[in-house]
């Protein structure tokens, strides 16, 4: 059997990788929104809470300084609220406003149509590989 370098397997993932999100982003776009906005929205609403900018940073896997970034960006366009957090005077928590809330629905059905659009072509069953094969890169061996 002729199999591929990794490298060769890596590189075509990547790229792949590359296309899906660039997709992605622009089905958010007519939306005002940026993967990495829409991820914070999502975080929010999914937290039902608000939450402090340190636990953004860390749920993104990102520096502190870039979350603080990102929430100007989306406390500029009134998609979130900077609120004092009652247990720790130290800390500022993002809130979630009615727009943020309007704006992160949009995003989801743009997304979803997104997803639709990009896997239509791969059989049910394929597209269950496909889950299961990128499930197993992400787990450690």
């Amino acid at each position: 059997m002729n199999e591929r370098p990794v490298a060769t397997l890596a590189a075509e993932l990547i790229g792949s990788l590359h296309a899906i999100v660039g997709r992605l982003e622009a089905a958010l776009e007519p939306e005002g929104l940026s993967l990495a906005k829409f991820n914070v929205l999502r975080m929010l609403v999914a937290a039902g809470e608000p939450l402090p900018l340190g636990a953004l940073a860390e749920r993104s896997a990102c520096v502190r300084s870039n979350i603080t970034q990102l929430v100007d960006r989306l406390e500029s366009e009134k998609l979130v609220v900077r609120a004092d957090d009652p247990h720790d005077r130290r800390s500022i928590r993002a809130e979630l406003t009615a727009e943020g809330r309007r704006r992160h629905a949009a995003g989801v059905r743009a997304i979803e149509a997104a997803e639709r659009e990009l896997f239509a072509g791969l059989p049910p069953k394929e597209r269950e590989s496909l889950l299961h094969l990128l499930r197993a890169l992400q787990s450690p061996p």
